[in-house]
């Protein structure tokens, strides 16, 4: 019924309570969970849960965070990319938010990596996971630069985890994106990221944990995990005035239409 579109499965956090995890899934009726990866060095176990676990899938991606791993080439984002059960390219984008005393201007590797998955996606016709924090303007730019615009050819993708304003949300809608919000939607502190969520149109809409992070009121504070996505769809539902039925059944069938070929 409910598809949580982020998460992270193989982090220690999780990994090692797997079986339990399943099935508080299948209690909580979470019936599908793509695994989002973050790094070269991981892919091979994020790849094994979507080979090992049917209602599972995988991505493949370096964090726009993450320095000092194993730099990606666009032939290693085809060739991973192109593995069965591997449906979008990422965790990818920008993300300013910790410069460590260094300028934007520094940041051309962030920019770098991110045109790669681009072109990546593009090549496999399949959609970015894309990360963005406190980078708004560049992002654009950068996604304008490497043609995506929701013409033939773009891949298209998701702004996982939104934090930002009804500014940035409305101009990656224009680019064809898909809008995804998690347990922070149901924070006190955040009703920017309700404002934003009201208005999003129905058919753009996703939903995640991004755990083992964020974990959605009651549970904030707690590890995170897919079976806490529905705490997610209720708050939606509640900002969009419809069943929560209804948020799962037009959130998984988003899902379905951005990652093809996945179905239940």
């Amino acid at each position: 019924m409910f598809t949580d579109s982020h998460c992270h499965l193989n982090f220690p956090e999780l990994c090692c309570n797997l079986p339990a995890i399943l099935q508080a899934m299948s209690q909580a009726r979470v019936t599908r969970a793509l695994c989002i990866c973050t790094t070269l060095e991981e892919f091979e176990g994020v790849h094994q849960l979507a080979l090992q676990h049917p209602n599972l899938w995988a991505t493949v991606g370096v964090h726009p965070d993450n320095e000092g791993v194993q730099e990606p080439t666009l032939e290693d984002l085809l060739r991973f990319g192109a593995l069965p059960r591997v449906v979008g390219i990422g965790e990818t984008g920008l993300d300013y938010y910790r410069l460590n005393g260094r300028s934007v201007a520094d940041m051309h590797w962030q920019r770098e990596r991110f045109r790669l998955h681009i072109r990546a996606a593009q090549q496999l016709g399949k959609p970015l996971v894309i990360h963005t924090r406190s980078a708004s303007e560049d992002i654009l730019q950068v996604l304008r630069e490497e043609g995506e615009d929701g013409s033939a050819g773009s891949a298209g993708g998701v702004f996982h985890c939104f934090t930002e304003d009804w500014s940035l949300a409305k101009a990656a809608l224009e680019l064809g994106f898909y809008i995804s919000f998690s347990g922070i939607l149901t924070f006190k502190s955040a009703q920017t990221i309700r404002d934003v969520a009201a208005l999003v149109p129905l058919d753009r809409l996703l939903i995640e944990t991004d755990s083992p992070y964020l974990a959605p009121m009651p549970y904030r504070g707690k590890t995170n995990n897919p079976s806490y996505v529905p705490f997610v769809a209720q708050k939606l539902a509640e900002l969009r005035g419809v069943s929560i039925e209804e948020i799962a059944s037009l959130t998984s069938d988003n899902f379905d239409r951005l990652f093809k070929g996945v179905s239940a």
